[in-house]
């Protein structure tokens, strides 16, 4: 008798514990859409390392095409960019004027409920609030139409349907200019024109043509209360990795708060921004992303950035916590 109840409670425990490995695969592994790029650049490749090491499945995502632009078969716009690889206005007015109705964006986002848009170029000028002009900075002529065509038919969908987002770096940038945010073009020339010094706090000088620059780490003071404040727990953060050198320069009159910023050479930059009206719409300045590989790597200046759990904070919160 004692044996059979032995057996019984044998077979409970098992099938309890196979019960308890399901649970904790489904919590652990839950699908995060990562904002097509193309290429497998750092940020991007940082990015997919953070959400993996927090539990998460990514799905890299599939280029958004307009159907109202022209496209060859490899994915390149056939027309509508300019000599500088910026979109004209005229397409992106096409763009902003269609969003994602006209796109492919419902097939490829299917059953995604977060996405992650990364770091990268600067987003074409044409798209901002008020068309500006290229900025003439040789160094920083780095655009990527597609992509910027991509990201904002993505962003716009996931802003219409309360599809959770996490925006770092560019992707807050992008955030900002499909909410209508103005925007500061090149904080050197911005501090210049304000004849202040600027000693490059938001990303190293290049020691050389085409050198590597590395991530310039700064403090982020954060509002309490905040999605940001949520995912962190703590209103200060230190050894933000930092690597832009346009920034958003104000949200009056969007549907943005800014929940972050910091402080430059006495001028308060914007470091964080968000959807009070959405479930979870977080935009990040700064590349929480290469914290956490820096540390999981050991890399030389790992200590000169914030730690890791605070690090891996935000992707644990997207993958572990947000339905």
């Amino acid at each position: 008798m004692k044996a059979g109840m032995f057996a019984v409670l044998a077979v409970l425990v098992v099938v309890l514990s196979g019960l308890g490995c399901a649970f904790a695969d489904s919590h652990g592994h839950k699908d995060i859409g990562v904002a097509w790029r193309g290429v497998d650049a750092e940020s991007y490749v940082y990015t997919l390392r953070a959400i993996e090491v927090a539990g998460g499945n990514v799905v890299e995502m599939d280029q958004i095409i307009c159907y109202d632009l022209e496209y060859d078969s490899g994915g390149n716009l056939i027309s509508g960019v300019d000599e500088n690889g910026i979109l004209t206005e005229e397409a992106a007015d096409i763009v902003k004027n269609g969003t994602w109705q006209n796109s492919n964006v419902v097939d490829v986002v299917g059953d995604l409920t977060t996405i992650v848009f990364t770091g990268g170029e600067d987003i074409c000028p044409s798209f901002y609030k008020d068309p500006q002009e290229w900025h003439g900075i040789e160094e920083d002529k780095a655009y990527n139409a597609k992509r910027d065509v991509s990201d904002y038919l993505l962003m716009s969908y996931c802003l219409d349907n309360n599809i959770n987002v996490l925006a770092i770096c560019r992707g807050m940038q992008m955030l900002s200019v499909v909410s209508g945010a103005s925007m500061v073009q090149d904080l050197s020339q911005y501090f210049e024109d304000m004849g202040i010094e600027y000693h490059y706090e938001h990303r190293n000088q290049a020691p050389y043509p085409g050198g590597y620059r590395d991530y310039a780490p700064h403090e982020v003071i954060i509002e309490e209360g905040s999605l940001l404040y949520e995912t962190a727990g703590t209103t200060a953060l230190y050894g933000c990795p930092s690597w832009h050198h346009q920034a958003v320069k104000s949200v009056e009159g969007t549907n943005l708060s800014v929940t972050a910023s910091t402080i430059t050479e006495g001028v308060p930059i914007i470091e964080a921004v968000e959807r009070v009206d959405k479930t979870f719409i977080l935009g990040i300045q700064y590349h929480p992303e290469a914290a956490v590989c820096k540390h999981l790597d050991h890399a030389g200046n790992e200590n000169n950035f914030m730690n890791y759990r605070t690090a891996i904070s935000v992707f644990y919160y997207i993958v572990n916590e947000l339905d």
